[in-house]
């Protein structure tokens, strides 16, 4: 496939954009050279010093909140119709949602809450699913096709995650949560990463705890949603070590 047919995107939490760049962001975007690159949990200013000698124009929605949550876009080739967020008070405070239109096609990074700190937070999470399955349903309805990348903090099926078992009543595996995930799925979205594993397990994020990384303990909540256009040959690149979370990468067949 001639190379100006396709786009490769990747997504990654990184965690913390100085980390990332600490642990080597600017050689492994040299060498895997995506063409779109969906970053979450940057937790700082705007970057777009930081790879822009690789051709990377940028976009970035940090929080209000200094040090936490924020999401970025960087892509090679241009940045069209950016939008910050999804004109959501308590979601965008937290930077949570960017998008921008890439040759065609609406790339979306995404940075969904998590409510592994407690009811609260939980709460939180779970009024932000629906307002946020909303407003995708409204991008949707655009016409245009979507790429959706990012941290959904879920675990959509017991394949993935290793220890599902102990998890059943733990944020990111709940069963309103899964069957959220379902429904979301169902509006018009396809789950590209899954689409190519089928059976297999492959996961995304490792715990800091127990020797989880090398064990291979983890859980698959990073994902590539795709809706209107083909995301093919989705894989993690499990040995990058970027943060706690993998990249994720693909390729975009452009319309």
């Amino acid at each position: 496939m001639p190379a100006s047919d396709s786009l490769k995107v990747t997504t990654l939490n990184v965690n913390g954009i100085r980390s990332a760049l600490r642990k080597g962001l600017v050689d492994w975007a040299e060498r895997e050279a995506p063409d779109v690159l969906l970053l979450q949990e940057v937790r700082a200013d705007p970057h777009p010093e930081a790879l822009a000698h690789l051709g990377y124009e940028s976009v970035w929605f940090p929080a209000r909140k200094a040090g936490y949550s924020g999401v970025a876009i960087l892509a090679r080739g241009g940045l069209e119709d950016m939008r910050a967020g999804m004109l959501h008070d308590e979601m965008d405070a937290e930077g949570r949602v960017i998008s921008a239109v890439v040759r065609g096609v609406r790339f979306v990074s995404v940075y969904l809450p998590s409510g592994s700190s407690g009811e609260e937070r939980q709460g939180f999470k779970e009024r932000m699913l629906g307002d946020y399955q909303t407003w995708v349903s409204a991008l949707l309805a655009e016409g245009r096709p979507v790429v959706l990348g990012g941290d959904y903090n879920i675990a959509h099926r017991e394949i993935d995650l290793k220890n599902w078992r102990s998890n059943q009543k733990n944020s990111g595996f709940l069963p309103q949560e899964r069957a959220w995930m379902t429904a979301h799925l169902e509006a018009g979205l396809v789950d590209t990463h899954r689409a190519h594993l089928g059976d297999t397990a492959e996961y995304t994020w490792w715990s800091s705890r127990g020797g989880a990384y090398d064990k291979n303990v983890g859980w698959r909540i990073d994902y590539l949603l795709a809706s209107g256009v083909p995301l093919q040959g989705v894989s993690v690149h499990r040995e990058a070590r970027l943060s706690d979370h993998a990249p994720l990468s693909g390729l975009v067949t452009l319309p």
